[in-house]
């Protein structure tokens, strides 16, 4: 496989600036995008990344129930988490049994697969500061290996203020839909992550240092440019990039 190709790609955040800066289309949280029975228990982690994931699905015009998926998070469920945390500390110990159920990281491709009724392989990751740099470097590896469309989807909710200041300050969540089939239409082509050389320049015009997950959103300003025959080489933090051809 010489390239991953993007079919579709859609963007979600709650924070109402975040939305207005960016060069791409960027919609609020749509709670229709999550089925009645389980929309009381989802998380705004689980509103994100479903909002961009069914968005992406609709642009490219593919049913969620053929596509394998990866969710990836920095911080996962953190605000379950962290309320499980508080409860445990104090006397009785007592925790809800469906908080501890939704606080794991796989929580969004769990209920996604139950909320589209989807058999396909569904992969939860987290990778720390790299997240969007390991969840590109996972897809491209499934994607050579098996063939086919592939549903990524980067997203994180607002982390509790205390936990880490600057970092976690807005909730939103990237969707991506790739292909190995390089014979289709598409809005760009991915290389695989590189890691950067020693010592190299990493500074991007637009700087999303507050949560580690929007990394990813530079390169889509650049796929949203649609400059033709335009080959650059995109950096995903402080030590991946990857090559972008439109």
């Amino acid at each position: 496989m010489k390239s991953m190709n993007l079919l579709a790609f859609a963007v979600c955040s709650t924070d109402a600036a975040l939305r207005e800066q960016w060069p791409f289309p960027c919609g609020d949280i749509d709670r229709e995008s999550i089925p009645v029975m389980l929309r009381r228990r989802s998380s705004q982690a689980m509103q994100l990344a479903f909002s961009a994931a069914i968005t992406a699905c609709k642009q490219a015009e593919i049913a969620p129930i053929n596509l394998p998926t990866l969710f990836a998070s920095v911080a996962g469920e953190i605000q379950t988490t962290d309320q499980l945390c508080h409860e445990l500390v104090k006397a009785d110990g007592v925790v809800s049994p469906s908080a501890f159920h939704n606080s794991v990281q796989n929580t969004v491709a769990g209920y996604w697969s139950i909320a589209h009724q989807s058999t396909q392989a569904a992969t939860a990751l987290a990778a720390g500061q790299k997240t969007c740099a390991m969840a590109l470097q996972e897809a491209w590896c499934q994607l050579a290996v098996q063939g086919g469309d592939l549903l990524v989807v980067c997203y994180d909710e607002r982390w509790p203020d205390y936990l880490a200041p600057g970092l976690g300050q807005s909730a939103a969540a990237i969707a991506l839909l790739l292909t190995a089939d390089d014979s289709r239409q598409g809005l760009a082509r991915l290389g695989r992550p590189q890691r950067l050389p020693a010592g190299a320049d990493s500074s991007e015009p637009l700087n999303f240092c507050t949560q580690p997950i929007l990394e990813i959103a530079p390169l889509l300003g650049i796929v949203a440019a649609a400059m033709p025959s335009q080959n650059v080489s995109v950096a995903l933090g402080s030590e991946w990039a990857v090559s972008l051809t439109i």
